[in-house]
């Protein structure tokens, strides 16, 4: 696969662009891990927004649910295809089942918890919300496959991973929080909210009334400032991965990055109202930003 039509996907998700640059059978696996995870997160999304508050009922059923699909990863059955393609790629690309494991535990407390009550416990959850999935992007990206034999990533997928997921995830936070508040879903921590005087009920009104006070202007530099943080260390981990994947695999990690820094350079704490359609940048802009990021890097063709 040496070209890639990009201007004909602009509106998938960024892993799903990037994962464009892989051979078919590497692609073909991404797409059925990733369906898999996203119906699971759905299914707990779903519910949060259309039934508010969840009744007890709801919960119960939707944790029974997703303590049986990742009971039947473990023990190796399926009671549709879609489980059964599940485990097929799992075990023929030797990817560990740890991600649904942490994702499901990160799906169960959003059924049971409103909120986070500390930036540290968002963190634990980021492990299942976000690195999780991005796990099971970089072990597509770091095996190695040859006549049939799989060989294991020769690095630990969890600490490559986690800094470009959690500056993914906050990055997504600082676009979305319009577009989250109106849905009813928080995903700002109760001790950064009470720094600045804020509450989880303020957010709300400041996202319907479109005002931006100045305390809400210092929390989102807050996390501007953390998303950085994780930017950088992202920065470096992508550094270090050039030694150790081939360049196809390491240009689709330097995609999601570049396209969330792209989301991430709209930001100022100052002026940003932190709407949706102030902060996605056009198809053009995005179109160009993969160009780019391509061009620096045309070896990956070869490869």
């Amino acid at each position: 696969m040496s070209e890639v039509d990009f201007s004909r996907i602009l509106t998938n998700p960024i892993l799903d662009i990037a994962a464009r640059l892989w051979d078919i059978d590497r692609y073909a696996a991404f797409q059925v891990c990733y369906r898999s995870m996203r119906f699971v997160d759905d299914l707990v999304d779903d519910a949060r927004t259309s039934e508010r508050p969840m009744s007890d009922t709801k919960r119960s059923e939707l944790a029974n649910d997703i303590g049986r699909i990742v009971e039947q990863l473990q023990e190796g059955k399926s009671t549709d295809r879609r489980q059964q393609q599940l485990l097929e790629v799992l075990n023929n690309f030797q990817i560990p089942v740890w991600p649904w494991q942490r994702l499901a535990g990160a799906m169960l407390y959003d059924l049971h918890h409103d909120g986070f009550a500390s930036f540290h416990i968002f963190l634990r959850y980021c492990e299942g919300a976000a690195i999780a999935p991005a796990a099971v992007f970089v072990h597509l990206c770091g095996i190695g496959l040859s006549r049939g034999e799989v060989s294991l990533p020769p690095f630990d997928i969890r600490r490559v991973a986690r800094p470009l997921a959690i500056f993914s995830y906050l990055t997504h936070i600082l676009r979305d929080f319009h577009k989250d508040q109106t849905a009813g879903l928080n995903y700002f921590s109760d001790d950064l909210l009470r720094k600045h005087d804020l509450t989880p009920a303020s957010l709300e009104q400041i996202a319907e009334s479109g005002t931006r006070p100045q305390s809400f202007r210092r929390l989102m530099a807050d996390y501007c400032r953390m998303a950085d943080y994780y930017r950088r260390r992202a920065r470096a981990v992508l550094d270090f991965t050039a030694s150790v994947l081939p360049p196809r695999y390491r240009t689709s990690l330097e995609l999601i990055y570049e396209l969330y820094l792209q989301v991430f350079e709209r930001f100022d704490p100052l002026d940003t109202l932190y709407t949706s359609g102030e902060l996605n940048p056009t198809p053009a802009e995005v179109q160009a930003r993969i160009e780019l990021t391509l061009a620096r890097s045309e070896s990956w063709k070869q490869h």
